[in-house]
């Protein structure tokens, strides 16, 4: 079963596999004769979805994210996770440097300027933003994308300090980064990335207290999940300008409401989840998702399992 795959990805699976469109109705039939569900744009897939399939063998993911997917409960079910780590690491911290320059230089609000009525001569006084090459970057969470995003930082002469769950001296060593606390990293930083997983720990783990210890010129970029943002407390923060910007390829909910006060505000860039949307990016995701589909149905081990 799948949730509105692309053609791309159909023909991967090939004519020996019999795609059905993902319905989670009470009576569905799909459900029934299930053997594997991919997850493509994230369907929530919980216990007693599972239980309705009973012939279900796999869950292959279509991304690294699996918060989605209740996975002690695949675990329990004896039904195999998959995912697609690795292969979009540097898409999507080309995603979180395009981010940080955007919000940083104006470049969505000087695009629609640039576009209007109102732009009749240059101004050297318009639209002055903020210096990225030279500045403090903070990345929260340097797993492999955080290390791609550090490795792109250096080419701007950043100075880079992350915070992780526990100090990675080896990374210290490669990267010449700088372990901080949390509170340290966000009254140190220009930027702040967020390039962390979705957990129970992660979930608004940016808040009021967090964006006070900014700095007023700080920027904010999220590239992880939404609910690792408090939106409230975010809003108030650009309202205020107790922060300078904010850069969002996630929200929560995702996508945000049409008439969401965010949306409103000319400090936010926001763009719709394009983390790992490249060319070489998706094709290779969708191999990863069939190479794993493949081996759970043929009894093999999976090359990327998750449970």
């Amino acid at each position: 079963m799948g949730d509105g795959l692309p053609p791309m990805l159909v023909e991967m699976l090939g004519s020996g596999i019999e795609v059905l469109a993902w319905d989670d109705s009470p009576q569905s039939e799909a459900l029934n004769r299930a053997v594997a569900f991919i997850t493509y744009g994230h369907p929530r897939v919980d216990g007693p979805l599972m239980d309705r399939a009973p012939h279900l063998k796999i869950v292959s993911n279509h991304g690294v994210g699996v918060d989605h997917i209740d996975c002690d409960a695949a675990r329990d079910r004896g039904i195999a996770v998959g995912n697609t780590p690795g292969c979009l690491d540097a898409s999507t911290a080309d995603m979180t440097l395009a981010l940080m320059l955007a919000a940083a230089r104006n470049v969505v609000i000087g695009d629609k300027f640039a576009r209007s009525a109102q732009f009749t001569h240059y101004d050297p006084s318009t639209l002055i933003g903020f210096e990225v090459t030279g500045s403090t970057l903070g990345i929260v969470g340097l797993g492999r994308i955080g290390r791609e995003v550090a490795r792109r930082a250096r080419a701007f002469d950043m100075r880079i300090v992350y915070h992780n769950r526990r100090r990675d001296e080896a990374a210290e060593r490669e990267l010449g980064v700088t372990y901080r606390s949390l509170p340290e990293l966000l009254a140190e930083s220009d930027f702040v990335t967020l390039n962390c997983p979705l957990t129970p720990e992660t979930t608004n783990l940016i808040g009021a207290k967090e964006f006070a210890l900014m700095k007023p010129t700080g920027i904010l970029i999220n590239v992880a999940r939404g609910p690792v943002v408090n939106h409230d407390a975010l809003l108030a923060a650009l309202k205020s300008r107790r922060i300078a910007a904010a850069a969002l390829d996630v929200t929560a909910p995702e996508p945000l409401p049409r008439d969401h006060p965010l949306l409103e505000l000319d400090n936010l860039v926001i763009t719709p989840h394009l983390g790992s949307a490249s060319n070489r990016t998706r094709r290779r995701m969708m191999e990863m998702t069939v190479e794993n589909l493949r081996a759970a149905l043929n009894d093999a081990p999976l090359p990327w399992r998750v449970v």
